[in-house]
């Protein structure tokens, strides 16, 4: 059987390579000249099955409101001239009660658990490295009403057979020591053995490559025009290289027995265009990554720090840090007003933590930190589109969030299972074969 996997991110490339093992010939189409160039780039490194609520939850549009005049919110809505906007955000707003946030939550981390088991299946058959430490993750707390109620994430995440637990400021301290200077600030925090960290970019070219090796072929550099429908099902795809040649750009066509729309962000608009209607829209996130001055003060736990929903890890000689998430449409600008103070706010924030740790000086300092902004595809659900569509053979595998890097392994291997006619392993509703509808997952697949 041949597959076309459009997208060559973490979720592109996992769904190549369990193609692969299933006896697959697989072409994977990107218009990057490498894989993981776009949403897969710099995210904040986590594994993190144990931190995966949906934005959607009582509290989120009182906060959404609050934050939308504050250029370093953590979550900041801007109205655009967009009705995908606006429909998504209503969506979002269906979703904010208990009722649908512990059904999401059954989802989404059911589909964390299975991905990791798989992470840790594909690392140790392939042998990558890239920048894994295995040190679990910790949460800390600034203020002691937000401590409080970290009690109740807790006791969801147990609930649902993930470790996670609360610590004193003092035992989190004894966790990670780096963050010692800034104990004070701390009054407490959270902490999950079993979660990890690692650089998404570097594992995703490294399968990238092993793919390549064995036989999947790869079109970089090209763009997707169009899916070619014929009848009720997709009959080849239209790609065009995106540098000209002496003889000028000519587009051709690929045609295959299934195609994987696994685009990020731009899967909507795509697969729109064959009457296929996703609420997947982007969110702007951000992230910076800084030498270390003082590798021996850096820490070695990935951490989220929750007075300002940021997340750091440690890459080696770097430290990547990452938040906030902007609704503003399809805009990846790094030099507006609003998007530099989204950055400097990253590094201010290092500072403040980790004084002197890292050279968190700007570019007019004499500094050179990486900032970098991606696209994340949010679903108002936060539950990712896995599965076959209504249109014949065309699969989807899209609408991660922030948890691509996460759900990566798991939503390739799942996608990989089920066009292969087989069952995947978990209690989640995935597009085309949903027996428990929830809501919006499952009519809208």
């Amino acid at each position: 059987m041949k597959t076309i996997v459009l997208g060559a991110g973490i979720i592109g490339i996992s769904t190549a390579w369990h193609l692969l093992e299933r006896g697959h010939e697989v072409i994977v189409v990107d218009r990057q000249p490498d894989a993981a160039m776009e949403t897969s780039f710099a995210n904040a490194a986590q594994i993190s099955v144990s931190y995966c609520e949906p934005w959607a939850n009582r509290d989120a549009p009182l906060k959404a409101l609050k934050w939308m005049f504050d250029k370093e919110a953590p979550l900041l809505f801007r109205p655009q001239l967009d009705w995908q906007q606006w429909r998504w955000g209503l969506q979002f707003l269906a979703q904010c009660n208990d009722a649908a946030f512990e059904r999401n939550v059954a989802q989404i981390v059911a589909l964390g658990a299975y991905s990791h088991a798989a992470l840790k299946e594909l690392v140790g058959s392939t042998g990558i490295e890239y920048h894994r430490l295995e040190r679990g993750i910790a949460h800390f707390y600034t203020d002691q009403k937000s401590f409080d109620a970290a009690g109740h994430a807790v006791e969801l995440m147990r609930k649902h057979g993930v470790q996670r637990r609360l610590v004193s400021r003092e035992e989190l301290l004894q966790i990670e020591p780096a963050f010692k200077a800034y104990g004070d600030h701390i009054t407490g925090g959270t902490y999950t053995s079993t979660d990890e960290s690692g650089d998404a970019r570097v594992f995703t070219q490294e399968l990238a490559r092993r793919c390549a090796a064995r036989g999947a072929q790869f079109y970089y550099g090209h763009d997707v025009l169009r899916l070619n429908k014929i009848g009720d099902a997709i009959d080849s795809v239209a790609v065009i290289p995106r540098q000209s040649s002496a003889g000028g750009k000519k587009d051709f066509i690929l045609k295959g027995d299934a195609v994987v729309v696994a685009c990020g962000s731009y899967s909507a608009p795509l697969l729109r265009t064959v009457g296929v209607d996703l609420p997947i829209y982007p969110g702007k996130g951000y992230s910076a990554t800084f030498p270390l001055l003082k590798p021996e003060g850096a820490p070695m736990v990935s951490t989220i720090d929750d007075g300002k929903k940021i997340a750091m890890s440690r890459l080696g000689n770097h430290l990547r840090v990452a938040g906030t998430i902007e609704l503003n449409g399809w805009d990846l600008t790094l030099d507006s007003p609003l998007a530099r103070a989204r950055c400097h706010m990253l590094s201010r924030r290092i500072e403040a933590i980790l004084p002197g740790v890292c050279d968190t000086r700007t570019p007019d300092e004499g500094g050179n930190p990486q900032y970098w902004a991606g696209l994340r595809p949010a679903t108002p659900t936060n539950i990712p589109f896995i599965g076959q569509t209504r249109v014949g053979k065309l699969w989807v595998n899209a609408g991660h969030g922030t948890l691509g890097w996460t759900h990566g392994a798991g939503s390739g291997k799942a996608l990989a299972e089920l066009i292969s006619g087989q069952v995947p392993a978990m209690n989640f509703g995935f597009c085309g074969v949903d027996q428990h509808p929830r809501g919006l997952h499952a009519r809208a697949a």
